[in-house]
């Protein structure tokens, strides 16, 4: 979503950052270029104005101007600003009221409202443990009681009876009425949407609202509309008063201006964002989080909450047996790639760690995008149990016959065998004893710089699995503060093996480990 805006600042911010003085017309040349980029990825314009005014002010005080690095503080103030344009603090779907809590989700047709909906209560009852039921008030696009039902049977969660005839105001209060009958603790009311704001659609929404009571009125609005969803979230906000904003389509290739807009205009906190298809994908928004990937920060806290999410902690703790052995296998290789995919594949997982947004390009040139990894799991699916477990054993007949079976060619499997054997070495290096337990060492002195305790014996690195957003937030903060700054880790040189930082022993040459070919950073 903001990768165009990411590249451009990324571009004026380094030029800054790369001089050792600044003088006021070299502020004021960046924040013409911000202002530009701000206004190309479709950021309202009276928001593009005020966000410049509030830096060109802290930027050209004599403050910045003499401080021992100009650049580094005028990215600082660009990212604080950043934040504050987006809501400073993340706000969560507010459930503290009397049972049964109501949610209105309210917007457009087609702004993915019933999705939403089914996301929504899948959210609220995996993670906060609520009964939810979910109501349809929309009557007029055909099916569309029909595809909650559908969504309540995929999810798990109930749904109101669809009882033909009743108009929108009477699903609404038999909604209620059948949660507070049925021990409910949370009902979603879906509300029929139109192509355009009309006066008939906003009264039906206000007569809703006082036939329910919401204690929760969220706009859902198409993070691709750009300009137009501002006024959107306007004027749903002074006829029916939104409570919060809900984004769809974050995952697509617009130009993210909606995002850094709405909450600007509207005041109102954007609670949740759509990130893809499947009724897991949906997350909740952390201004800070966001700011840090626009300007090519990273966000690991954000990646740490995907990973304890998406890997099973028993395969990760046998994995990390196995690695300490220094044994590595091709199952092992499958089950690494899989659970790369699980947490939104190569791009997604670039896009978060510090430093590496601007990496994205040379990994499509090297021709490592996921359908790489797809072909290489139907390779690995093509083998036996005993070719998994010992790739040696493949010779020229057992590939042929591999090649045959996952639709590649014999270059595909050598790749394959390639990557698995440098990451192999690089296992045995980080876990077994001849590499006298890199990875603990390296663990170690992260652990250390945090105040955190060795990795040998004592206390360890914490279970980050087990700590709540709050926790990891805290835990960044400390390292940031400890001097581990996002873009690098301690004791790598302010880079990943083989990107200008010292080599790891079994990479050969350098690029990722595991991914020959990769040209190095210059």
């Amino acid at each position: 979503m903001f990768e165009n805006l990411q590249d451009r600042l990324g571009s004026i911010l380094n030029g800054l950052t790369g001089r050792g003085a600044l003088s006021e017309a070299d502020v004021s040349a960046a924040l013409r270029e911000v202002r530009r980029a701000l206004l190309e990825a479709d950021v309202a314009l009276e928001v593009v104005r005020a966000f410049t005014e509030k830096v060109r002010e802290k930027a050209v005080g004599a403050a910045v101007l003499k401080s021992i690095k100009p650049g580094q503080m005028v990215v600082k103030i660009v990212h604080d600003e950043l934040v504050e344009m987006l809501g400073t603090e993340g706000v969560s779907i507010d459930l503290n009221a009397a049972a049964p809590v109501v949610i209105m989700m309210v917007g457009l047709q087609g702004s993915g409202k019933t999705t939403t909906t089914g996301k929504i209560a899948k959210r609220l009852t995996d993670r906060e443990k609520k009964k939810v039921l979910m109501a349809s008030l929309d009557t007029r696009r055909p099916a569309a009681q029909e595809q909650l039902r559908q969504l309540g049977v995929q999810t798990g969660v109930d749904t109101l009876p669809v009882i033909a005839g009743q108009s929108p105001t009477d699903i609404a209060s038999r909604a209620v009425q059948a949660a507070k009958l049925g021990g409910h603790d949370i009902v979603i009311l879906d509300t029929a949407g139109r192509t355009h704001i009309d006066e008939p659609l906003m009264i039906e929404m206000a007569e809703i609202k006082a036939r329910s009571k919401p204690h929760e009125i969220l706009l859902v609005a198409d993070s691709l509309t750009g300009q137009d969803a501002v006024n959107l979230a306007r004027n749903f906000d002074e006829r029916v008063g939104i409570t919060g904003l809900v984004l769809t389509r974050m995952d697509g290739d617009g130009r993210g201006g909606a995002a850094l807009s709405m909450r600007a205009v509207t005041g109102k906190p954007i609670k949740l964002i759509g990130v893809g298809e499947k009724m897991t994908e949906l997350d909740e928004f952390h201004p800070r989080r966001i700011a840090d990937r626009i300007l090519g920060m990273g966000d690991i806290v954000s990646l740490v909450e995907k990973a304890a999410e998406n890997i099973d902690a028993e395969k990760a703790r046998a994995m990390a047996e196995k690695m300490a052995k220094g044994k590595f296998d091709l199952n092992d290789l499958a089950e690494q790639i899989k659970q790369m995919q699980a947490m939104g594949g190569m791009g997604g997982i670039m896009g978060m760690m510090p430093g590496m947004a601007g990496m994205k390009d040379k990994i499509s040139a090297a021709g490592l995008d996921d359908k790489v990894f797809k072909r290489q799991l139907a390779i690995i699916s093509s083998m036996t149990k005993a070719e998994r477990a010992n790739p040696d054993i493949l010779k020229h007949s057992r590939k042929k016959r591999i090649a045959s079976g996952s639709g590649t060619d014999a270059s595909d499997i050598n790749k394959l065998l390639k990557m698995h054997r440098q990451m192999a070495d690089m296992m045995k290096a980080m876990g077994g004893k001849k590499g006298g337990g890199m990875m603990k060492q390296m663990l170690g002195g992260l652990a250390s710089k945090m105040g955190l305790g060795g990795m040998g014996g004592g206390m360890g690195m914490p279970d980050l699995s087990k700590m709540d957003p709050k926790q990891l937030e805290a835990l960044a903060k400390q390292a940031e503060a400890a001097g581990i700054k996002p873009g690098g880790l301690p004791g790598l040189g302010g880079g990943l093996p083989g990107l200008g930082a010292p080599k790891l022993p079994g990479l050969g040459g350098g690029g990722f480990p595991g991914l020959p070919g990769l040209p190095k950073k210059k």
